[in-house]
């Protein structure tokens, strides 16, 4: 999907955002990317063009430094659980804010501890929020 964008407007949410579009180096940085991708994910459908390719950016860069500083095969060794308890922690997101989108409050609460498990469909629609592989949560 190829966007029409503002070059202006573009280059005023990266000084707005405090961060220069470059490859993350430390992890200083890291915390002030994140931080964005934070605020960018908030707004999800409510994103203008400019926003939606500094937050593609923003993520594209988050996860090349992930690849490199974060051993994420470790990932396979936890529970599927596990790793949306660490998502949700990383990315400040709530039980809340994930009925609706996996199921009742209930069915959330059971999946995050661990004494339910994550059906396909879940664990996809999981994928897409969080902007990770699905795999992760099966």
């Amino acid at each position: 999907m190829t966007l029409t964008i503002n070059q202006n407007s573009y280059l005023q949410l990266w000084e707005a955002a405090k961060i220069s579009p470059k490859v993350i180096e430390t992890e200083a940085e890291y915390r002030q990317f994140l931080a964005v991708a934070e605020d960018l994910l908030t707004k999800k459908n409510l994103r203008t063009p400019e926003e939606t390719t500094l937050f593609r950016l923003v993520v594209k860069l988050i996860e090349d430094y992930e690849s490199q500083h974060y051993n994420l095969d470790d990932w396979g060794k936890s529970a599927p659980h596990e790793i949306l308890q660490h998502i949700m922690a990383a990315s400040n997101t709530k039980q809340i804010d994930l009925v609706g989108i996996i199921g009742s409050k209930g069915v959330v609460s059971e999946i995050v501890n661990g004494s339910r498990t994550i059906s396909k469909a879940q664990a996809k629609k999981l994928g897409e929020m969080f902007k990770v592989s699905s795999s992760l949560f099966i």
